[in-house]
């Protein structure tokens, strides 16, 4: 009996620091809301030094977990990050 293969995990980062995660690439990129820039304007942010928008594709949650090594390393645009937050449900306010 077969099973399912495991499904990719993602690693969302942002100045050099983790910011988030998620099971599909639109759910990691949507994590970019966290760090909206006041101005809205994402070309500017990415564009900023040390920036760095990028995600970490692990095998599956627990190769995440087992803390092995990312299968790549995935440079996020501006337009990938404007399209996933227009997407993105509105965050709940407090």
């Amino acid at each position: 009996m077969d099973s399912a293969p495991a499904e990719d995990f993602y690693e969302v980062y942002w100045h050099g620091e983790a910011i988030g995660d998620g099971g599909d690439l639109q759910e990691a990129l949507a994590c970019y809301v966290l760090v909206k820039p006041d101005d809205g304007d994402w070309a500017v942010a990415c564009a900023e030094a040390g920036a760095d928008p990028h995600l970490e594709r692990h095998a599956s949650f627990e190769a995440f977990l087992d803390n092995e090594d990312a299968l790549e390393t995935i440079a996020v645009t501006a337009r990938m990050i404007e399209a996933a937050v227009a997407q993105a449900p509105p965050a709940a306010s407090s």
